[in-house]
Order: C-alpha cells, then sequence, then structure tokens
C-alpha cells in the first residue's frame, strides 16, 4: 500500500508540473495569466467553493522594475540538508543551494535559496529553485505566513530576482488541506517588498 500510495503521488505531481510551466517562467504576464488559470480550474484550485465562484483574478501591486534586482549567487559547499517547518507542524526535507546576495534602496540583503528533494525528479522542475521569504508587508498587504518565488537553475554567479513574480503559498485560501513551507528566519527581509501578489480577501469577509 505504501508503495501505491508513493506512485500515485508522484503521478499527480507529474499531472500537476505538465499544467504549470508558467513556474519559474521570466515573464510576468506569462506568470500572472497561469496562476488565474489555474485557480480557475477545480481540478487544481486551492480556492473554497465560495471564492472560487466569485473569483475574478489574483491582485497584484503595480509592476515595480526597484524590485527587479541582480543578486550574487553564493553556491552552498556540498548538499546540505534544509529541514523547513510547514503550516501543519511538520517538516519537509529540501537541499541548500545557495545565498543571494542584492541590494535595494541602498541596503544590502541576503535570501536563502533551496532546491527540493523531490521536484527535480520531474521533468517540468527538474531545474527549479524555491526561495520562501518574509518582509515587513506580510499580514497586512502580503499575505501573513510570507509568499515564495521559483526560479530556474542558470549557469555563473548572477541571478535576476524579480519580486513582481512573488506569489502566495496555497494555504493563503482558506484550505486546511495543504501543508506549506515556512519560511525560514534567515529570509525575513526587514524592508517592504510592495511587489508581486497580494493578500487574497475570501469572500465572506467581502
Amino acid at each position: 500500500m505504501r508503495i501505491f500510495a508513493i506512485v500515485c503521488a508522484v503521478l499527480i505531481l507529474a499531472a500537476a508540473a505538465a499544467a504549470q510551466t508558467f513556474y519559474g517562467t521570466a515573464d510576468v504576464k506569462v506568470f500572472r495569466d497561469g496562476r488565474d488559470k489555474e485557480f480557475r480550474d477545480r481540478s487544481q484550485t486551492p480556492l473554497l467553493e465560495d471564492d472560487l465562484v466569485k473569483f475574478d483574478g489574483l491582485k497584484y501591486f503595480d509592476i515595480s522594475a526597484k524590485f527587479v534586482v541582480e543578486a550574487d549567487l553564493v553556491r552552498a559547499p556540498g548538499t546540505e540538508q534544509f529541514m523547513m517547518t510547514t503550516s501543519a507542524g511538520i517538516t519537509r526535507k529540501y537541499l541548500k543551494y545557495g545565498t543571494l546576495e542584492f541590494v535595494i534602496d541602498g541596503q544590502r540583503l541576503t535570501l536563502t535559496v533551496f532546491e527540493s528533494t523531490i521536484m527535480p525528479k520531474l521533468p517540468e522542475y527538474a531545474d527549479l529553485l524555491f526561495l520562501p521569504f518574509r518582509d515587513l508587508t506580510n499580514g497586512k498587504e502580503t499575505y501573513g505566513a510570507g509568499r515564495y518565488l521559483d526560479l530556474r537553475k542558470q549557469p555563473g554567479d548572477k541571478v535576476t530576482l524579480n519580486f513582481n513574480m512573488a506569489y502566495n503559498p496555497n494555504c493563503a485560501y482558506g484550505s486546511d488541506k495543504f501543508s506549506c513551507p515556512l519560511p525560514p528566519k534567515e529570509n525575513f527581509l526587514q524592508i517592504k517588498v510592495l511587489a508581486g501578489e497580494m493578500i487574497f480577501e475570501h469572500a465572506a469577509a467581502k
């Protein structure tokens, strides 16, 4: 039974990967259109029913060039494991890929970027990196537990960070069926990232 469950989980992830090729794109419009399409699809949406029937697209800050920055990548030596806490209180294994160092408003900032131990087995996600972060907008303009960015692996030691494509974890939409990784303490930016997806207003609160 355990083997059967694992096979089913992999098949489900593979199907999702085929439908979610916009994750990791460098095109803001492609990404946002893909997210809206995913949210309208009952087989994939994390929305509750009341929110789905009224859904008219996710809400974002205006696109800002200020939050598109070039970062220096310092790759982690070896394959250091990191157990990331999730919203369900369990931990999920990641590998530390490296640190990203960049400047916004004259402030030097650092984020740790991770690699999943599961996703590389899926073709669409083989070169995808995971960047969970928090900032001073959380709980006000943006989701309280933080947001995510996805990056494609690239040669060299320079990485473009486009916070206009920051998005909420599935746990932001009211369902308790998801277990979402929580950004580690080292990825708490002491600035307001006024870019990317904003907090989601549930139908019952409108």
